[in-house]
């Protein structure tokens, strides 16, 4: 192998070495994103069976919609796209709105047809 052939041969080992390391890096924030996910569910079961106690509804527009200006402002400050992160808020806010109508359903509060369509998508 000539020495250009190597320099090109180390190079792309060197690449392939940072790109290892950066996808690890990437992993492990994954990761850690699951446990925070799996972490706040737990918080908001603890909502759910609160609100479904005290017949309150599921959901809560108040608040999701402080939430949402709350993680747009978060999201510029850190440098990423408000809409993605008011996007990822939506999708997490509604399986939270659905696990708080089944809790209600489960303790007899609500009645899960007030609040679902017959293909059991949420209708708020």
């Amino acid at each position: 192998m000539d020495a250009q052939t190597q320099a090109e041969h180390d190079s792309q080992a060197a690449a392939l070495a940072e790109l290892e390391s950066i996808r690890q890096s990437i992993d492990n924030i994954d990761a850690a994103l699951i446990h925070l996910l799996a972490e706040r569910f737990k918080f908001t079961q603890s909502v759910g069976r609160l609100k479904a106690t005290h017949g309150l509804p599921p959901a809560d527009l108040d608040r999701e919609a402080r939430q949402i200006r709350r993680l747009r402002g978060l999201a510029e400050e850190a440098h990423l796209d408000p809409a993605f992160a008011e996007k990822f808020l939506n999708f997490i806010v509604a399986e939270v709105i659905h696990h708080h109508v089944k809790i209600a359903a489960d303790t007899g509060v609500i009645d899960v047809v007030d609040v679902v369509d017959g293909e059991g998508d949420l209708q708020l």
